[in-house]
């Protein structure tokens, strides 16, 4: 390879948000249109790109609401977008909400629903069930995603306390004809999972919920352990009839973003191993760990070799810095190479959003530490206090993307030269 590594890093993470763009994965998977009414519903970061996208190929008319993340939304002509909060839900999201609710109710069998449905959708659409507020449904959001919890069981507990996750919003739809199309952001690619699920029975049990909370040991309020202990707040199971036929497709996931990585890179002649999409753990410590594997190759005779990875890290908030699971990530990873020659590395996340932050992520290189130490910064002390923004920030190391209108979950990239 002939390019400077950090504009290359750059160019596969911006392959691998092309690779999941709504324009190229949204037209082969739409239905043929209704004898009656098409209802477009649903919510996540790319909810704006995937409505552009339904109606640059739809016959017909359409009508419906998809809510996206503030800063997310995209010109639309028939079906409205509104925005609201992400991570952590908000008023905007919650009205939102049960104006989906609403309008997917009263259908016929002539009539389609065709639910739009991704990363961030369950924070985004937020319809407390009855017996459960805002204020409630804010506090759990919050201590779920300090904890450490892994996106399975943050969504688990979210759906047990939702009007409309696991299941209940496609049940509601019924008896009208229902296809969701899905961009996945969560390892494994589970629909039930991506956004809670709202179009997809729920295995996961209201006990299951209980449990993460105990694990966790989660302050949470009296009005959500009362809830869960009701037989009320259990989702729908398989078998229930109200979601026979519901029509979910998965129609772009981290795998196929990581291997249009792989093409580019192996088109520049660099040897790539991938990791898979599966990656999960603490941000921190799985840095680390990739930064030993990189050791390892960089030790010994290696043509130029790229470390690819997907899937969702996470963190646990114990300072009171900002930041983000791939900040965080490279922060371990450049405390572990410890100014190794030779390794540059990128991780990002394909919304462009790294936690609540406005970058995607960040870079590194062997020269990181030294220019750190040289600013004034303590990596290892930032990276306590979870301060991993300000650190790549006074770097000038951030990756701002900007909004992407997609999310595959993270990208992470590791080249040893």
């Amino acid at each position: 390879m002939t390019e400077d590594p950090k504009s290359f890093l750059r160019k596969l993470f911006d392959v691998a948000v092309d690779a999941a763009q709504p324009s190229l994965r949204v037209p082969g998977f739409l239905p043929e249109p209704p004898s009656g009414r098409t209802i477009v519903a649903g919510a996540g970061k790319a909810g704006a790109a995937m409505v552009q996208a339904v109606e640059a190929n739809w016959a017909g008319p359409l009508e419906g609401l998809v809510i996206t993340r503030y800063g997310h939304g995209l010109p639309t002509e028939q079906v409205e977008v509104v925005e609201a909060s992400h991570p952590v839900p908000d008023a905007a999201g919650f009205a939102a909400a049960q104006r989906v609710n609403q309008i997917v109710q009263g259908l016929s069998e002539d009539d389609l629903v065709l639910f739009l449905i991704s990363g961030g959708g369950s924070a985004l659409m937020t319809a407390p069930a009855e017996g459960v507020s805002l204020e409630d449904k804010q506090a759990v959001n919050k201590a779920l995603l300090a904890c450490g919890a892994h996106i399975g069981e943050i969504n688990c507990v979210r759906k047990h306390l939702s009007a409309i996750k696991g299941g209940r919003l496609a049940a509601h739809a019924y008896p009208a004809r229902r296809v969701a199309l899905m961009i996945s952001d969560v390892p494994g690619d589970d629909p039930s999972v991506i956004a809670s699920g709202p179009t997809v029975v729920d295995p996961s049990t209201r006990q299951d919920a209980l449990d993460i909370i105990a694990k966790y040991a989660l302050n949470v309020p009296a009005a959500i352990t009362e809830y869960l202990a009701s037989p009320s707040s259990e989702t729908p199971k398989p078998g229930d009839t109200r979601l026979a036929g519901v029509e979910n497709h998965v129609i772009a996931a981290p795998s196929q973003s990581l291997a249009a990585a792989k093409v580019v890179a192996e088109q520049a002649g660099v040897r790539v191993i991938d990791l898979g999409d599966l990656v999960e753990g603490e941000a921190r410590e799985v840095g680390a760990e990739h930064a030993r594997a990189a050791l390892e190759i960089a030790a010994g005779d290696h043509p130029p070799t790229l470390i690819l990875s997907g899937g969702e890290c996470t963190v646990t908030i114990a300072g009171t810095g900002k930041g983000g699971p791939n900040t965080e990530y490279l922060m371990g990873m450049a405390l572990e190479l410890n100014g190794a020659e030779g390794i540059h590395a990128l991780a990002c996340d394909t919304d462009g959003i790294d936690g609540a932050m406005d970058n995607a992520g960040a870079t590194i290189d062997p020269t990181t530490l030294a220019r750190a130490a040289a600013a004034g910064l303590d990596t290892a002390a930032m990276l306590a206090d979870n301060d991993a923004h300000a650190y790549f920030l006074k770097l000038n190391d951030l990756v701002l993307s900007g909004p992407t209108h997609t999310n595959v979950n993270d990208f992470r990239a590791i080249l040893i030269l």
